[in-house]
């Protein structure tokens, strides 16, 4: 069997079934808030990883979270952050003093004066590419998520101040890519039509023009999260003999490549901008590697229950009301596909303070922020 056909069987028997499915602190100790920064609030566009509740709202829409054991160490329960308690933003929010999480934007309620420190556009199963999340049902793609701010938010944020004042004050935080591998180049005809380097250079591509145009709407603080370890995933192990699959992890490197070189490009293009990498890439797979001494006990498998092929399931989502390890602090893993928010807790420190260009590029965020 060639290396294409085993990473198309192993994606296939983890993620097609989600048509069906879906329908039907360092190990985890308290965060401390930093001394935060000239930051009001946060911007967010991406996919699961930082999605808030988005989903909920949509209709059709399988890729949800708003049920227990998720957000089950979260203070308002499941209301569709696809962990057991905060997710990266959350925890970002918490350095930089904001009063509240950032507001799903397509919750009706996200209006007035719940704009005022940013609102969440993020939606789970979503890609850079429109046609990404097709799998998952509905879905909104980075074009639209930016569109939304475009059409919708902007306009309420302009009453009364300068606008370019007053985006200067925000992080746009992006964090996209990971299900353009996933769930479309990995699943489809793609990967026998077109090379990795060329789907790659063209996700970087539209990526690109997408950075430009929340440049163009005022966006000057920009922080772009990388790809994770995406072979390393609980779901890609159970089919694979519980090993990482080393096509998907060089897929999201070649991706996180591009996306480091992007801050420096783009530059010149955005003069006035100030982008920042996190490698949250590198951060993970440091954790998978030296779990133990990093105070994780298990790093290939789920916290909660995944319910097997067999039992309906996907390989991804926790199983509705279903069982929990009984110490998430130290797994790596919440469900098939999400870390624990013990580990997003290292993330959001190290995307704080890091002093290590290998982990935020070229400065960590509490330097941005006072720029």
């Amino acid at each position: 069997m060639t290396r294409n056909t085993n990473l198309r069987t192993v994606l296939f028997f983890s993620v097609t079934v989600l048509l069906f499915f879906f329908s039907c602190c360092e190990g985890g100790r308290e965060i401390r808030k930093g001394n935060g920064g000239m930051i009001k609030g946060m911007f967010v566009f991406g996919s699961s990883l930082v999605d808030n509740g988005n989903n909920n709202f949509l209709e059709n829409s399988r890729a949800k979270a708003d049920f227990l054991p998720y957000g089950m160490d979260f203070s308002l329960g499941p209301l569709g952050r696809f962990t057991n308690g905060k997710n990266v933003i959350d925890l970002l929010g918490d350095y930089f003093h904001l009063p509240s999480p950032i507001p799903p934007f397509a919750d009706p309620s996200t209006k007035g004066k719940k704009i005022v420190h940013g609102v969440n556009y993020a939606s789970g199963g979503s890609g850079i590419l429109d046609n990404t999340g097709a799998i998952t049902g509905n879905v909104i793609s980075l074009n639209t998520q930016i569109k939304n701010f475009e059409t919708v938010t902007m306009p309420e944020l302009r009453r009364g101040r300068s606008m370019r004042v007053l985006l200067d004050e925000y992080l746009f935080v992006v964090g996209s890519g990971g299900n353009d591998y996933s769930f479309n180049y990995f699943l489809s005809n793609l990967h026998s039509e077109l090379s990795l380097d060329s789907f790659t250079a063209n996700l970087t591509a539209t990526l690109s023009q997408q950075l430009k145009k929340l440049y163009g709407l005022g966006a000057r603080k920009i922080v772009l999260i990388s790809v994770n370890p995406l072979g390393c995933s609980p779901m890609v192990r159970a089919n694979n003999k519980g090993q990482c699959l080393d096509i998907l992890n060089q897929a999201a490197q070649m991706f996180n490549l591009n996306l480091k070189t992007l801050v420096d490009d783009l530059k010149p293009q955005m003069p006035l901008s100030n982008l920042v990498f996190l490698n949250s890439y590198k951060i993970i797979d440091d954790i998978i590697s030296h779990h133990i001494s990093k105070g994780f006990m298990e790093a290939a498998v789920p916290c909660c229950e995944v319910p097997s092929l067999s039992e309906g399931g996907n390989g991804i989502l926790c199983k509705n009301g279903g069982q929990t390890c009984p110490n998430r602090t130290n797994h790596v893993f919440f469900d098939g596909l999400h870390p624990t928010e013990a580990v997003n807790v290292l993330i959001a420190s190290k995307a704080y303070a890091s002093q290590l260009q290998t982990e935020v590029y070229p400065t960590n965020l509490l330097h941005l922020a006072n720029i």
